[in-house]
């Protein structure tokens, strides 16, 4: 198997693990409230990283997590995770895995306006195209836009916002302990759910404390997978296998939870995906003339994570 056909296949099989993290989250959340389950997301998440990191011989805490980059990074990952997470809870799974698609667009255009990289007329009409799919799912009228699809396109905000800041991040971190501020905001995140529904919940019955088991592993194995997968072969090919997780997301969403998406969604989550894919062929394509490896580095500065 090339490094590349390896690369590919890990990069499906993390976007598999997060989609079906998804859909376990959403199910645990029909017994359990979503600030409590995010809470205990999160506590569970990063005592497995905090395992990992030890096992890696590497520190839990550094001070570098206080960083002002890191401190803006985890800002962003708690309005990220804060509001995927109510609309996991609350919005279909296909709206809201198809809005996520559109986090790697919304991270070229912060890099363009606030981080001065280059972007050409073509890569703009691409992201305009990837934003009328987003306003074609929302599809906001004199009604409005349902508040469930908006914590999907805050989330989606936040996440991108989140891997721009990821991109200055301290070097000395590694990918491993990236994961302990992680999912230390993940945790504070369901804090912050848990004041806003006021009350302490009852707690999960054991199908729900399992399935929320079930979803920490899920995450913390799809990450994994998706750090090897950025490690191994061309980046710019391995990216694009990322939008696997919306395939993956439709699917379970129609057989696990009955959901139906009607043709303006599926076709404003074609315009994201096809926005999407069309932006890191260009950014490939007019890296090309860079020195050997750039292009992958030019790319990699290009994509998000989850």
């Amino acid at each position: 198997m090339t490094p590349n056909l390896r690369g590919s296949a890990l990069m499906v099989a993390a976007m598999m693990g997060f989609a079906v993290e998804d859909a376990l989250f959403k199910a645990a959340t029909a017994g359990v409230s979503p600030g409590l389950g995010t809470l205990s997301f999160g506590l569970l998440g990063l005592t497995i990283y905090a395992a990992l990191v030890r096992r890696a011989g590497l520190p839990v805490w550094t001070r570098g997590y206080l960083g002002k980059t890191m401190l803006v990074r985890s800002g962003f990952e708690v309005m990220g995770r804060l509001f995927f997470a109510l609309a996991l809870a609350y919005a279909p799974l296909s709206v809201t895995s198809a809005i996520l698609q559109a986090a790697p667009l919304v991270v070229t255009l912060g890099a363009a306006l606030f981080l001065a990289e280059p972007v050409g007329p073509r890569r703009w009409i691409a992201m305009g195209v990837g934003f009328g799919g987003v306003l074609l799912i929302l599809r906001p009228g004199l009604d409005g836009v349902a508040p469930s699809a908006i914590f999907a396109l805050l989330g989606m905000i936040g996440f991108a916002a989140r891997d721009l800041a990821t991109r200055a991040s301290p070097p000395e971190i590694s990918a491993t302990q990236l994961g302990i501020p992680g999912f230390a905001t993940v945790t504070l995140a369901g804090a912050v759910i848990l004041i806003a529904e006021g009350g302490w919940p009852d707690p999960p019955d054991v199908r729900a404390a399992g399935l929320l088991c079930a979803t920490a592993l899920c995450g913390v194995t799809a990450y994994f997978a998706l750090t090897l997968a950025m490690r191994t072969g061309e980046v710019s090919v391995v990216a694009p296998f990322r939008y696997a997780r919306l395939l993956a997301a439709l699917i379970l969403a129609f057989v696990v939870f009955g959901e139906r998406p009607d043709w303006p969604t599926l076709a404003g989550a074609a315009l994201i995906v096809g926005s999407g894919l069309y932006t890191l062929w260009r950014a490939r394509r007019t890296s090309g003339q860079m020195a050997p490896g750039a292009v992958d580095a030019a790319v990699a500065r290009k994509d998000s994570t989850p």
